[in-house]
């Protein structure tokens, strides 16, 4: 029998990864994303490449009725959904406190905590009804320790960390696994999006890093799936060797 697994934020980074690499072990997927063209190219190769079906759903988790009707209108033979992968999110900015941007304050809580619980609760509902599925939910080490100018990101983050572990709780009941991934500095549109596309300062990031790939993390959310029934991996932060945690690096480490 097919599994399905459900991607939010597909189009790019973590999610696009997550999508190759759950195909190429032959399921088949619910694709999200806002940018419909993406969306459209990555279907189209996925198809072709691993001969799996994919199903479009080209909403923005920002709009709980959007959300919450593209799911309920899924049709019956993908409602049987095996996993979650609730990846979408984002950073806007890098300010201290006093000085942000208040749309990018806005911005990131509407996506990463809102639209976050729209689509965990519209998914978890399908496999309530089913009495097993896994939910997969991308956090960060900014969910673990706040750093400098991280204000409302870290605490978008914090969010995403109690709410799984919420998640956890309320869904035990329907045999529901519920995990964190939480990376930590990873080489994906990332940074390019939080500092608004400029790509000097994004890459300046990484300098001195040899950091996460989105296939490193995609390995991992897949990992986390393939455990036996009775196994779950409740909260797991994976960083390159270089990191320790959301402040200390070793750059240029040989």
């Amino acid at each position: 029998m097919r599994k399905i697994v459900f991607i939010t934020g597909a189009t790019a980074g973590f999610g696009k990864a997550s999508a190759t690499i759950f195909a190429a072990n032959g399921y088949d997927l619910i694709i999200n994303g806002r940018r419909k063209e993406r969306l459209q190219a990555l279907a189209d190769e996925i198809e072709k490449k691993y001969n799996v079906a994919v199903l479009q759903l080209p909403f923005d988790v920002q709009k709980e009725k959007d959300v919450f009707d593209s799911i309920e209108n899924i049709p019956s033979d993908w409602k049987a959904i095996d996993v979650l992968i609730n990846n979408a999110g984002l950073a806007l900015g890098r300010d201290y406190f006093d000085e942000a941007d208040m749309n990018d304050w806005n911005v990131m809580i509407d996506t990463n905590v809102k639209g976050f619980l729209y689509v965990g609760k519209a998914v978890s509902q399908l496999m309530a009804v089913r009495k097993q599925g896994h939910i997969i939910n991308l956090g960060s080490v900014a969910g673990k320790q706040v750093y400098e100018k991280g204000n409302v990101y870290c605490a978008t983050k914090y969010a995403v960390d109690a709410i799984n572990q919420a998640m956890r709780i309320d869904l035990l009941r329907h045999h529901i696994k519920v995990t964190a991934i939480n990376p930590g500095a990873a080489d994906t549109e990332f940074s390019t999006v939080r500092f608004k596309g400029d790509e000097a300062i994004a890459k300046n990031i990484y300098n001195g890093l040899k950091p996460l790939s989105a296939e490193d993390v995609a390995e991992v959310i897949y990992y986390c799936t393939t455990l036996p029934t009775h196994v779950c991996i409740n909260d797991l932060t994976l960083s390159c060797t270089q990191q320790a945690n959301a402040i200390y690096f070793n750059r240029n480490a040989t």
